[in-house]
């Protein structure tokens, strides 16, 4: 692929875009949405970044205004298998990466859905390269929250769960690359047995002596929590618990929290909430994990620690909620 060119906007649309900048300050919404649309039939789409704004030419594909123009499937019956969500948050040859492993080595009837958050370097371009039946892409132009953006990492997880209509709702993480059919094995651990709510290729157990302050890497099995990296789940029951908490803005420590409420969930259904990891059983691999190692060390510590004693308060002695 080749460099992205850099396009400058023109003065008239940047003057748009700073009268909508005023507008939204002056909290006149229905003024700056007028000039969104305005800019937008320019050619460009303006995005909030921070304090400013951002400009950028409109690309081959729809754009929406904001989470809440997602489809809401949450009442539909289920209408087919299997979807592996995505979050794209820039990248874009992980991008390529990822989703072209997961066309490649799953069934055909499991749907990528994946959300764009703000075509941070091209990664929701790079995205739309893959655009066909298996695919199911949309796009935002705000960029996910650690990176300045206001789209909140559980908020977007939540969308695409509410847009979902498959018996078996998968996350999956830019930096799992599947190198064979790693989902099929999933689908059947939920499908053989009703107790079985979550399936995953990594899991932890909470260290209770140490007042769940900690949980440790576990084994095949049987696990307390379920990390995020391919994580599939029952649809019905991830939307009974709600789905991750809206106040995760950062995906560390998120998953875990998740895990929790998706195991209370199913305990207020009547089911046992057993949450399986396969381990290296699976076919697939993970490649630099992005969301850590490349975010800016100061906000992944803050949100993380947020979202853990969260957990904390919600679940920390409840060591039924663990009983297997």
């Amino acid at each position: 692929m080749g460099a992205r060119l850099t396009v400058e906007p023109p003065p008239d649309v940047v003057a748009l875009a700073e009268q909508r900048a005023s507008a939204r300050a002056a909290r006149d919404f229905t003024t700056a949405d007028r000039l969104r649309d305005e800019i937008a039939a320019a050619g460009w789409l303006v995005a909030d970044v921070g304090a400013g704004f951002d400009l950028r030419p409109k690309p081959p594909y729809d754009v929406l205004s904001s989470l809440a123009d997602l489809p809401d499937s949450s009442a539909v019956a289920d209408s087919r298998r299997t979807t592996v969500s995505l979050l794209v948050d820039g990248w874009p040859d992980d991008v390529r990466t990822c989703v072209d492993a997961l066309l490649q080595h799953t069934p055909l009837d499991v749907v990528v859905q994946a959300l764009d958050l703000g075509n941070v370097d091209g990664a929701g371009d790079a995205l739309h390269e893959f655009a066909g039946d298996r695919l199911e892409e949309w796009h935002l132009p705000t960029a996910a929250a650690w990176r300045g953006g206001s789209v909140g990492w559980g908020q977007a997880r939540s969308a695409l769960l509410r847009a979902d209509t498959a018996t078996v709702h998968v996350w999956c993480d830019l930096s799992t690359v599947l190198t064979g059919d790693a989902v099929t094995p999933l689908i059947d651990a939920i499908s053989g047995d009703p107790d079985v709510i979550g399936a995953g290729w990594r899991g932890a157990d909470v260290d209770r002596d140490e007042e769940w302050r900690l949980v440790r890497d576990a084994g095949p099995g049987d696990v307390d929590v379920l990390l995020g990296y391919l994580f599939a789940m029952r649809r019905d029951v991830a939307l009974a618990a709600g789905g991750p908490h809206p106040k995760a803005r950062f995906y560390r420590n998120a998953d875990l929290e998740f895990s929790l409420a998706l195991r209370t969930a199913a305990r207020e259904r009547g089911v046992a909430g057993r949450l399986l990891a396969l381990g290296d059983a699976l076919p697939c691999r993970q490649d630099r994990h992005r969301g850590y190692h490349d975010s800016d060390p100061d906000y992944r510590d803050k949100e993380s620690a947020k979202t853990y004693s969260r957990l904390l308060q919600t679940y920390r002695g409840k060591t039924d909620l663990l009983d297997r």
